[in-house]
């Protein structure tokens, strides 16, 4: 019995020892994963510099931590994401061979432009012949806002234009020359306008605008017939500075031609569907440079394509003075045979025919065209 208990007494004190051992051990580990955690805690609350950072967290080993304290003085933001300013209007320019006036145009409009906030610069060169399209190639590169488009072949004015509609963003568009004749400097004025109208037509009324007598007489018949088809007065149905609304241009351009009509095309699909048209007198400078204009045929195909575009949108002022000129002249004929020949020839019924044919044709068109519009 002396022994056993001498025995046992002998053996508590290891047992007590080891318990007290473990107890620490426990206390130790408990005391770290509280550590660990706190760490984590404010590892989650701090972002960006000053962050706190656990490279290792396993139980039992030994917690390191590498700690990057903030600069004095340094306020944390917690990051934004970066929105890209869209832009309000986008300028396009349809140049071919205007090596002599198309860096002066640029910069002339990023002067008068300088204060109307972001907007779009597109040059359309449109198969240019002579040094254009290495002046454009070299502006753009060191104008990271130029936007350069270059046709490989000669597509026409229109083809150049509808080229950069199609590379804007902006909601709204504006055009005009390279060639140095248009005001650039009114642009501003005409899109403040844009905000109450559908397109701003800078019209070339001002006294100081002078046209050769070559140009006066055909303008001025295509001036009248284009407002008969419209409607109403047109001052300027082919001005090249003007500002539109890119969604109107887009609904309209499989009827805009790649010529230099496409300004009096859309001049009239604007009227004569109703839009908000305005004109605003503007001045006119003589180009610098050769013009590509040709009076002869280029007066003709104006009249071909107003004949079209009328036709499209307002079919009964196109076949109206038709069949007025030949009801007319089936009633000359009419009283010549009755007083003179007094006889009915066939001639007189023939045009009565086509008088009402050409009445029946246009009514038909016009009802196709109510039925279809938008």
């Amino acid at each position: 019995m002396r022994a056993a208990n001498e025995s046992g007494r002998g053996t508590r004190p290891a047992t007590r020892g080891r318990t007290n051992c473990a107890g620490a051990r426990a206390g130790f580990l408990r005391l770290h994963e509280t550590f660990c955690g706190l760490i984590r805690y404010r590892a989650n609350r701090v972002d960006g510099p000053g962050m706190l950072q656990v490279e290792s967290t396993q139980v039992g080993a030994a917690p390191t931590a590498r700690v990057r304290e903030r600069p004095l003085g340094v306020e944390h933001k917690q990051p934004t994401l970066r929105t890209q300013t869209k832009p309000g209007f986008a300028i396009v320019v349809a140049c071919y061979n205007e090596q002599e006036a198309v860096l002066e145009t640029i910069a002339e409009l990023r002067a008068s432009l300088r204060t109307a906030g972001p907007y779009e610069l597109i040059i359309v060169n449109d198969g240019s012949s002579d040094g254009t399209g290495e002046l454009l190639t070299r502006a753009a590169a060191t104008d990271p806002l130029l936007k350069v488009v270059h046709h490989r072949r000669n597509r026409g004015y229109g083809a150049s234009l509808k080229s950069g509609i199609r590379q804007a963003t902006a909601p709204l568009i504006v055009i005009t020359d390279a060639d140095g004749t248009y005001p650039n400097h009114r642009i501003p004025e005409l899109l403040a306008l844009a905000a109450e109208n559908d397109m701003v037509v800078g019209a070339r009324t001002s006294d100081d605008v002078v046209y050769p007598l070559l140009r006066r007489i055909p303008k001025a018949f295509l001036r009248l017939y284009t407002s008969w088809i419209a409607g109403q007065p047109i001052p300027d149905f082919n001005s090249g500075l003007r500002v539109f609304r890119r969604d109107l241009a887009e609904k309209f351009m499989h009827i805009l031609p790649d010529g230099f009509s496409f300004t009096t095309t859309i001049t009239l699909a604007m009227l004569t569907t109703h839009r908000r048209v305005q004109f605003v007198p503007i001045s006119y400078a003589p180009r610098i440079g050769k013009s590509k204009i040709r009076p002869i045929r280029d007066t003709l195909l104006f009249v071909q394509l107003i004949a079209r575009t009328g036709m499209y949108f307002a079919p009964l002022r196109v076949f109206f003075p038709i069949g007025l000129a030949l009801f007319a002249t089936f009633l000359v004929s009419l009283a010549y045979d009755v007083i003179v020949l007094r006889n009915l020839t066939e001639k007189t019924l023939m045009l009565l025919l086509f008088a009402v044919n050409t009445a029946m044709f246009a009514l038909l068109a016009d009802m196709i065209d109510k039925r279809t519009a938008n």
